[in-house]
């Protein structure tokens, strides 16, 4: 459930429903807003909900409380109306502005690394992309560089003002992957890898959760839970393409999901088309119509020469068409009013 304060609520009383419910077994989660505090209780069996939302509303410095039926609570737009703006070191996600995130699928050398991120930030993207750990299908693929591509994405991110977001794969690595990105991103296959999810979920580094390639909306959320409920706030939901029975993309890119998600829930939506359709000839139209419908911000995967990529050339965007596609998208963006 949650519990709105009255804007006249002082911080004794707050701290009093806060007891209350810690004492009946709630977990608690608090947002100390600038007019008003809104608690958020998990944790007590439904039997027991509705006495204890009648004995908190008795309370003079209790203006409200709302009973949340969803199966992820803090990811709801029950629990906070307002949209969640990320601040990744001065960028902001989720605000008016768009945000752009681009650069090469795979860390494959410095210089193609810098090659693409100074192509990306000369067309005015903010955040640099780069897998340093590359999950694949096939275990005889490129799986990336590792630390060493971790330090390079950070050389090159604080050489060019970029923020950088990479992958992390293993919950042994998280740790050491926060000590060079500043947004970890979740990827399609481990969406549903719980011990994963828990343990970005006790960092404040913020994080960028993929959907599963099979998953409901419903369940995308409750992934996004798992990290909401470890005490991590930073999180922003990406919409990368759902596996259908359509062989002519990669992906099914489900752009209907970005409005669907912003129903439901205060947390940023971000949309990849590369992974989206894996066809570098869509991408450009399809990052305009992601625009259009609402997304927060984009990742596009840029390199200097995809034809020869180690992986995901196909799907890749050269310089200038990057180049190309920020000017093309700014008159999207000021219909809608936004910006870039």
């Amino acid at each position: 459930m949650i519990v709105v304060m009255a804007a006249h609520a002082t911080e004794l009383q707050i701290q009093d429903v806060e007891k209350r419910i810690q004492d009946w077994g709630y977990g608690v989660h608090p947002i100390y807003g600038s007019e008003r505090t809104v608690i958020g209780a998990v944790g007590v069996p439904e039997a027991d909900k509705a006495r204890y939302m009648e004995s908190l509303e008795s309370l003079p410095y209790v203006e409200q409380v709302i009973a949340i039926l969803r199966p992820y609570k803090f990811a709801s737009r029950d629990y906070r109306a307002e949209n969640t703006d990320i601040d990744v070191k001065g960028v902001l996600i989720g605000g008016n502005q768009i945000a752009m995130m681009a650069g090469p699928c795979t860390v494959e050398t410095y210089e193609q690394t810098w090659e693409s991120a100074k192509a990306c930030k000369e067309a005015g993207a903010t955040i640099l992309r780069g897998g340093a750990y590359k999950p694949s299908t096939s275990p005889y693929s490129f799986h990336g560089l590792g630390v060493e591509g971790l330090k390079i994405l950070k050389d090159i991110g604080d050489k060019l003002d970029m923020r950088v977001i990479t992958e992390v794969m293993d919950l042994r690595n998280v740790e050491l992957v926060c000590e060079y990105a500043d947004i970890l991103q979740i990827g399609t296959r481990n969406m549903q890898n719980y011990d994963l999810l828990r343990e970005v979920g006790k960092v404040k580094t913020p994080v960028m959760l993929k959907r599963g390639m099979s998953s409901k909306i419903e369940e995308w959320l409750q992934a996004a839970e798992y990290i909401l409920l470890g005490g991590n706030p930073n999180v922003m939901l990406c919409e990368r393409g759902i596996r259908t029975f359509e062989t002519i993309t990669r992906n099914t890119l489900d752009l209907s999901a970005v409005p669907a998600v912003k129903e439901l829930t205060h947390l940023p939506v971000i949309v990849d088309p590369s992974q989206g359709t894996g066809k570098r000839s869509l991408v450009m139209a399809l990052t305009k119509a992601a625009v259009a419908v609402g997304a927060d911000g984009l990742i596009i995967e840029v390199h200097p020469h995809p034809e020869q990529a180690i992986k995901d050339g196909a799907q890749s965007l050269t310089c200038e068409n990057f180049t190309q596609l920020m000017r093309e998208l700014k008159p999207v963006a000021e219909a809608i009013g936004r910006s870039l």
